[in-house]
C-alpha cells in the first residue's frame, strides 16, 4: 500500500501537522471532490469524507480543501469529517468563470503545470501567455506540451514561437498516440511530485494521461473528422499516482482562463519585459505611452515581438480590472458589515 509520502508528504506538512493540538486527527491528501464528498487517501488508505460545518462556516468558498491539499480529518465509522487544512505550498487559481472577479482554486501544492495544446486547431498563442502568466504568479513551474505534433509539416516551428515568448519553460513537442512520449514523462515526472495537466477540450490530455497510466481512466473522445478536434472526456479534478510514483491532476478542459492578481503585486510578470523596464526613464513607467521608455523602443526596434507586447497589455487590463473589481466587494462586504451591526444595535436598544 503506497504511504502518506508516496502522495507527497514532506517536512512542511509534518511540521504543520505536529503543531495541531486537537487529538485523534490524521493526515490525508484530498484525492478528488464530488459534491460534498471528498475522496482522500490517509496512512490506512482511501477515504471518503464531507467538510466540517465550522470549517464550511468560517472559510470563503477558494479557502475550502481543494484536490492536492492535505487535511486534518477525524475518521468516523462510514464517513471521515475534515476539520482543516494545513496551510498550502502554492495553489492553481484562475479568475472564476463570468463577469464576476472572483478567485477559482483549481488545486494546491502543485510542483509543475504541463500546459497541453494541440497543433491541429488549437494552438493559440494568447491562451498559452494567459496559462503561464498565472501559473509563474501562482508560484509553479510550467511546462509547455505540443500535442498532435504528428499533424502538422513543421512542429519545430511551434516551439520557436513558444520560446520567444521569453518564459525560458521547457516546450515538449509529442503526440499521445505515438510512444515518443515516454520520453519527456520520464524527464518530467519524477517520484512524489504532483502536476497538473490543463488545457481546452479536445487537447488530448485524457490520452496522455491513459497513456502515462498504462490503463484507461478516462474514456478518450472521438475526433470529429470535420475539425480534428477531440471531444470533452473529463469531467471532473481528480488526483492519481503514476506508475513511476509521481502524481498527476487532470483538469476538465477550460475554456476559460482568465488571470488574478496572484502573487503579481504592482504589475504582470512578464521576463521580457521585467528584463528591459529598469532601462526605462521613470520608475513607474507603465510601458504605454511615457518618453524614454524602453519596451515600446523595444517594440519599435523588433527587439520584443508585437504580439507579445499587445499580449502583455491585455493581461494588465484584466489584472487591474481583477484588482479594482476584488476592491469593490470588500468595500461592499465592509459596508454591510457595519450595517448589520448598526441593525442589530439598533433593535437592542429598542429592544424588539
Amino acid at each position: 500500500m503506497p504511504t502518506l509520502q508516496s502522495y507527497g508528504w514532506n517536512a512542511h506538512f509534518m511540521r504543520h501537522f505536529e503543531t495541531n493540538t486537537t487529538q485523534h486527527l490524521e493526515a490525508a491528501r484530498v484525492l478528488s471532490i464530488q459534491g460534498f464528498k471528498h475522496l482522500l487517501i490517509t496512512a490506512t488508505g482511501n477515504a471518503d469524507a464531507q467538510l466540517s460545518g465550522a470549517l464550511m462556516n468560517s472559510r470563503e468558498p477558494e479557502d475550502y480543501p481543494k484536490v492536492g491539499d492535505w487535511v486534518l480529518a477525524k475518521r468516523y465509522d462510514a464517513e471521515g469529517i475534515i476539520i482543516d487544512t494545513l496551510p498550502r505550498i502554492n495553489a492553481l487559481s484562475r479568475k472564476a468563470p463570468g463577469t464576476q472577479s472572483t478567485r477559482q482554486v483549481l488545486a494546491a501544492n502543485i510542483d509543475a503545470a504541463f500546459i497541453v495544446q494541440g497543433l491541429d486547431r488549437d494552438f493559440n498563442l494568447m491562451r498559452l501567455q494567459r496559462y503561464l502568466q498565472q501559473i509563474v504568479q501562482c508560484n509553479i513551474r510550467p511546462v509547455v506540451i505540443l500535442n498532435k505534433a504528428d499533424l502538422v509539416p513543421d512542429p519545430e516551428t511551434y516551439r520557436q514561437t513558444v520560446q520567444e515568448l521569453g518564459y525560458n519553460c521547457p516546450v515538449v513537442l509529442t503526440s499521445a498516440l505515438q510512444p515518443s512520449q515516454d520520453e519527456w514523462a520520464r524527464q518530467y515526472l519524477l517520484p512524489q511530485h504532483t502536476y497538473i495537466l490543463l488545457g481546452s477540450s479536445g487537447v488530448g490530455k485524457s490520452t496522455l494521461l491513459n497513456s502515462l497510466l498504462g490503463y484507461r481512466l478516462q474514456e478518450e473522445g472521438a475526433t470529429s473528422t470535420a475539425n480534428n478536434k477531440g471531444k470533452h472526456t473529463t469531467t471532473a479534478r481528480h488526483l492519481v499516482l503514476l506508475p513511476n510514483g509521481s502524481m498527476i491532476i487532470d483538469v476538465p478542459g477550460m475554456r476559460e482562463f482568465g488571470v488574478t492578481d496572484e502573487g503579481a503585486g504592482d504589475g504582470v510578470y512578464h521576463p521580457q519585459i521585467d528584463a528591459l523596464a529598469p532601462q526605462c526613464r521613470f520608475g513607474d513607467c507603465t510601458h504605454q505611452h511615457e518618453p524614454g521608455c524602453a519596451i515600446t523602443a523595444a517594440v519599435r526596434s523588433g527587439e520584443l515581438p508585437e504580439p507579445v507586447y499587445r499580449s502583455y497589455l491585455k493581461l494588465l487590463r484584466e489584472q487591474y480590472h481583477f484588482q479594482a473589481s476584488e476592491a469593490d466587494k470588500k468595500r461592499n462586504i465592509k459596508q454591510l458589515t457595519k450595517l448589520v451591526k448598526q441593525v442589530v444595535k439598533h433593535r437592542k436598544n429598542n429592544k424588539y
